[in-house]
């Protein structure tokens, strides 16, 4: 039986940390499918298509990961994509107690959804989203951070 998983995330950017996360993952999962939700509590900051597509430039030479963005619960989203695990990544406690309440409800509403957590590699730890986004919003370079290029 193929085990899919979903890494699901807003991934505004998606980061090398990201990328580590599934090249990692494809070592337990026989495919992963990135899906790009749209997070109600934030406002966008790259476009979701653009991200889209970027990422899926970053594992154009991958069979086994794909690529989506999904407007919905992501219980639902993996029930539609045939996925039974979850892949997320920790960096630090703080991340392990935002995503074990995330876990939880995925598992509430879907009692067959099982969440894989990996720990992110040392190189990556440091690195955010949040911190990239803002670097890029006053001007700094953020290329060496992501997978791909935004120009």
């Amino acid at each position: 039986m193929k085990k899919t998983a979903l890494f699901p995330g807003s991934f505004d950017p998606f980061t090398n940390g990201h990328k580590d996360i599934v090249i990692r993952g494809l070592s337990i999962f026989d495919h992963i499918v990135i899906g790009i939700g749209y997070n109600t509590a934030k406002k966008r900051y790259f476009d979701i298509d653009m991200m889209v597509n970027k990422v899926k430039l970053a594992f154009e030479h991958e069979p086994n990961v794909s690529v989506e963005a999904f407007d919905t619960l992501t219980s639902d989203f993996a029930k539609l994509k045939n996925a039974k695990y979850l892949l997320r990544g920790l960096r630090n406690t703080s991340d392990l107690e935002y995503e074990n309440t995330i876990a939880q409800a995925n598992k509430y509403i879907n009692k067959d959804l099982e969440t894989f957590f990996l720990i992110t590699s040392p190189e990556y730890a440091a690195l955010s989203s949040t911190v990239v986004r803002e670097m890029h919003k006053y001007g700094v370079n953020i290329d060496k951070f992501l997978p791909y290029n935004l120009s």
